[in-house]
């Protein structure tokens, strides 16, 4: 009997599904546990340490919701809050000239491969790096303002890039146009590449003019990655931490939501402050893909789904087609009897 368990189970060992699966399990096994031990485990700690009033050692204290109310009520992590609109009119930006020069680069362009390399070479620096390059470009003086004088301005009339709180803010977000518009470009000429050409050849038989070719062939079939673009844009803007950092040191008025958490967490031993703004942090992030989502997918469909705002303004206009239709019946009718 035993030895009939025995290579029944070698039998059941051996068989293809079940092979299938212990690969499939085994592989997955390290990385699952790797995934739980460094993000899930840390995030549900996180999640516990909003709710306290504790350092990274010593006693806590249970304050419930207090930290969470602080995000909002404090003027530090408020502002940094509204700091984020910067930097996402800055991907909008970024998102607009990567989607430009892409449409452009996609095509046979004299020198096309050129221009991508250098495009796409500020991705590949470092953020530290740029972050660098960036704070001696705008200091007093320096590259910029030097520039400027060769094109006629006068060094005492040209703001402090980095001091004046009207414009510093604007000067550190144009440095994300900078370093991540090459990236989009080359996401968005993977996606203009794979477009079939035959729909190109239609156009131009048609006369259709470039915007035409942008607007009817291109942004249809290329939807997904602009969406997907769009999301890994906002979420990154709202998550922004080197370039204020190194550029500024979250000096004057220039401190993002993740230069203050980190600064109330390790400066400050804010620990249970700067965990409850991490989870809202992570709600915001949410909240914001969800709607994006949804306004796409009601201004311009998803995938082949068509849009919603274009099948609402069709089954309006059936309406009052048939309803046109029934009252040019009834006049007919009413005309008939009489």
């Amino acid at each position: 009997m035993g030895e009939r368990k025995k290579s029944k189970f070698v039998k059941w060992i051996a068989s293809g599904k079940v092979n299938k699966r212990l690969c499939i399990f085994t592989f997955m096994l390290i990385p699952v546990a790797l995934l739980i031990v460094f993000t899930f485990i840390p995030f549900v700690n996180m999640v516990g340490f909003s709710f306290y009033d504790m350092k990274y050692l010593g006693d806590r204290e249970f304050v419930g919701l207090k930290n969470y109310a602080d995000v909002f009520s404090r003027e530090d992590c408020f502002q940094a809050l509204k700091l984020s609109l910067y930097y996402i009119a800055a991907s909008f930006i970024q998102l607009a000239l990567a989607l430009y020069f892409a449409s452009v680069l996609s095509f046979k362009t004299k020198g096309g491969g050129i221009f991508k390399g250098l495009m796409f070479f500020p991705y590949l620096v470092c953020g530290i790096a740029v972050g660098f390059i960036f704070k001696f470009f705008y200091t007093r003086g320096f590259v910029l303002d030097t520039v400027l004088q060769w094109c006629g301005f006068d060094l005492e009339n040209l703001p402090y890039w980095l001091k004046d709180t009207s414009i510093n803010n604007i000067s550190v977000a144009a440095t994300s146009v900078w370093r991540y518009m090459g990236q989009n470009m080359v996401l968005f000429i993977g996606a203009i590449m794979s477009v079939d050409a035959s729909l190109y050849e239609a156009a131009d038989i048609d006369g259709a003019s470039a915007w035409h070719k942008f607007w009817y062939i291109i942004f249809p079939s290329i939807k997904t990655i602009i969406v997907l673009n769009l999301i890994l844009a906002i979420t990154g803007s709202l998550s922004v931490f080197e370039p204020p950092y190194v550029i500024t040191n979250g000096e004057f008025g220039t401190g993002t939501y993740f230069v203050i958490m980190d600064r109330l967490a390790h400066a400050s031993q804010k620990v249970g402050l700067a965990s409850a703004m991490a989870i809202v942090l992570l709600v915001i992030i949410l909240i914001a893909t969800v709607l994006q989502k949804v306004a796409f997918k009601y201004f311009f469909g998803d995938g082949d789904e068509e849009a919603i705002r274009t099948v609402r303004k069709r089954k309006k206009l059936e309406r009052q087609r048939a309803m046109a239709q029934g009252m040019q019946s009834d006049a007919a009718k009413g005309g008939a009897g009489i």
